[in-house]
């Protein structure tokens, strides 16, 4: 088997190697191209991190592994091996896509990718569409002046998206960390490397398929973290930790749900299961110990038996204890905004206070230094045990999640009670009347909606930092004073800094010293230039708006009242850029103002883009509302250079009100 397995730097996977140059296709049983923006930033910041990091220390370069590549060696008329590719397509895709947008978009790197990027060595079988994309992306066909011919139906607009994403994210990405494009190309061709697996000749691929369908799987690091935590307690300690570790580990169950009903009772209460009892670690212990057999104390796993079990076998008796002789619980629906390793980040940031990446490739090692390292680790493993059940209680209160009932679904934000006249649980609004929607529950949730649809990638999550930075110090959680706070702390993010004149403020400070308290309350702080086509930093500029805009108008329009915020990645010019022949063209300056951008999906303006406003506005009002700020420009007809800036000065003024709000709320007594 070690003769079918090649290291290879990410030039040589794509050819840049004459005795590895091959061909790889992806078969019809693969599902097509499917990496979206959360994905694609997710690769690029992890090689930017490893680069980074390798040039602060001195010596040689190490290289980074991204992966494996298991392929199958097909029978070809071709000079070059033809592999079908079983695992890793959608990354293998991706760094084509990359190594395109180097060979045609970056000039200090393009003649040097034609000399050996020189062969489209990915294709799709039996899906001419996804190949002919990947050709006319490899040949510069995708270009930003020149993409607009891609978008039809002879073309995969999921590949087109990926591309377009990459040609915005990578340029902005690189800026962010100080890293110039030149070296990040130099580095990803040269030091990632990707481990190509060649399974044997005679693999039954139907078997194998089964087999890894149904694997066990690899111990993840946070089981692993798990250990490492577990080995400075005391014996008497572990079953605390399990029990805690395994209800939390579920981001998507809430947190009472993942203890047995006698020990949800003493924790949150026997009235409603809506309050954390325990104050700290020592009366958690004692709590938990009033339930507990010693079946509990011995179910801890140490790391070597951890890796020996397979995680099925780790989870049941956790499932039988839940049993308990009751009434098994039903499944839960809801899915959450962030997995369980970068919760444990977000946690740790919050019991630490100090500047913790939010990167859980990082996980073990950010533990081991801020505290496993420590002198009394001993006391800051129980603190931090205790700090994550309150933080997951607090989490499943005040963050919203994404609810699936029936055949629909949407945010929402609620908190589970236990209701003893039916002697069930329910999920009630955390905030006002039960039996309705409250004005500041809805409020709450469409703003903790826009900040997470601005930022799919978990390490950004840094608007979730500060709401649970906020609700982990209050002694009682205030609807009034959390809104206020999410909305602090939204200013801050779009006019601190994503509209400063410098390069704006850090996440860190504005959540940590500064406690969300903005410093521009003045519009002639902000930077105007930062609000036209191709300067505007983040989503967050519209969406936030956008929040703005809906808590003007949502009362006096019902179809505004139900509006949901969405993972709307393209900024369309409502005036065409390039308008079909018959419709005139508009100077620059109109077209890329303010007041003629919107946010909307990607498939829409992908679709839409070259049409007349008059036609986008037909075809919008089929379905529902996108964008409020969209919604505003399509009451305005004809749609030309006043009407631009007329709209343009009116979303101003909105903005303008909202920073004279945040001067009121800074003023003595607020």
């Amino acid at each position: 088997m070690s003769n079918g397995i090649d290291q290879l730097s990410v030039r040589d996977l794509l050819g840049g190697a004459p005795q590895a140059v091959a061909n790889y296709v992806v078969p019809m049983y693969q599902r097509n191209y499917a990496w979206g923006e959360g994905e694609i930033t997710q690769l690029i910041q992890d090689v930017l991190d490893e680069m980074l990091k390798q040039t602060t220390t001195a010596g040689r370069v190490n290289p980074y592994y991204i992966g494996t590549l298991v392929v199958f060696h097909k029978k070809s008329d071709s000079d070059h091996p033809l592999y079908e590719v079983i695992d890793g397509q959608q990354r293998l895709t991706t760094l084509f896509l990359l190594a395109s947008f180097f060979r045609n978009s970056a000039d200090i790197a393009r003649q040097a990718l034609r000399e050996w990027f020189q062969n489209p060595c990915v294709q799709f079988e039996s899906r001419p569409h996804s190949s002919k994309t990947l050709l006319a992306v490899f040949n510069g066909q995708a270009e930003n002046s020149d993409a607009q011919t891609l978008h039809t139906e002879a073309y995969n607009r999921d590949i087109l998206n990926g591309y377009e994403l990459i040609q915005r994210l990578l340029p902005k990405l690189c800026e962010e960390n100080g890293a110039s494009l030149e070296a990040f190309a130099d580095y990803l061709f040269h030091y990632v490397q990707i481990m190509r697996v060649q399974v044997p000749q005679d693999t039954d691929l139907n078997h194998y398929f089964e087999i890894m369908n149904n694997r066990g799987e690899q111990l993840e690091k946070h089981e692993v973290l798990k250990s490492k935590l577990m080995s400075q307690l005391e014996k008497s300690d572990y079953t605390v930790l399990q029990n805690v570790w395994e209800a939390c580990a579920n981001m998507e169950r809430y947190v009472q749900m993942g203890f047995t009903p006698a020990e949800r009772d003493r924790l949150f209460g026997e009235q409603n299961w809506g309050e954390l009892q325990p104050q700290n670690f020592a009366e958690l212990s004692q709590m938990l110990a009033k339930t507990s057999t010693q079946q509990d104390s011995d179910h801890a796993l140490s790391l070597s038996q951890l890796i020996a079990t397979p995680p099925s076998a780790q989870h049941q008796e956790a499932h039988n204890r839940q049993k308990n002789g009751k009434k098994e619980e039903s499944p839960e629906r809801f899915n959450t905004v962030i997995n369980f390793p970068n919760f444990l980040l977000q946690v740790l940031r919050v019991t630490t206070g100090q500047n913790i990446p939010l990167d859980d490739k990082r996980l073990i090692v950010v533990f081991e230094e801020h505290l496993l390292s420590k002198a009394d680790s001993t006391e800051q493993v129980k603190s931090f045990v205790y700090n994550l059940l309150k933080c997951k209680f607090l989490f499943d209160h005040y963050i919203i999640k994404r609810e699936f009932t029936g055949n629909t679904d949407d945010w929402s934000l609620k908190r589970l009670k236990w209701q003893d006249s039916n002697k069930s649980n329910d999920y009630v609004n955390t905030f006002g009347a039960e039996d309705g929607d409250s004005d500041t529950n809805r409020r709450v949730l469409m703003l903790l909606s826009a900040l997470h649809t601005s930022t799919p990638t978990m390490v950004y999550k840094h608007w979730l930092n500060a709401a649970l930075y906020f609700l982990f110090r209050a002694e009682t959680v205030e609807s009034q004073a959390y809104l206020r706070h999410l909305e602090s702390i939204a200013r801050c993010f779009v006019y601190d800094r994503f509209l400063a004149y410098d390069d704006g403020a850090d996440y860190y400070d504005i959540i940590y010293r500064r406690d969300g308290q903005p410093l521009m309350t003045r519009w002639r702080d902000i930077d105007a230039t930062k609000l036209t086509f191709g300067n505007i930093a983040n989503n967050l500029v519209f969406n936030y708006l956008d929040y703005l805009l809906w808590c003007q108008h949502y009362k006096e329009n019902s179809r505004l009242k139900s509006y949901s915020f969405s993972f709307r990645s393209s900024v369309e010019h409502y005036y065409p850029q390039n308008p079909l022949p018959g419709v005139d063209e508009l100077p620059k300056d109109y077209l890329d103002s303010f007041g003629n951008l919107c946010l909307i999906s990607h498939s829409k303006n992908s679709r839409l883009s070259n049409l007349s406003p008059e036609a986008k506005k037909d075809y919008y009002r089929k379905g529902g509302i996108d964008s409020i700020k969209q919604w505003l420009m399509m009451e305005q007809s004809p749609w030309a250079e006043d009407e631009i800036q007329q709209h343009n000065d009116e979303m101003l003024k909105v903005f303008k009100k909202d920073l004279k709000s945040s001067q009121a709320h800074l003023a003595p007594g607020n």
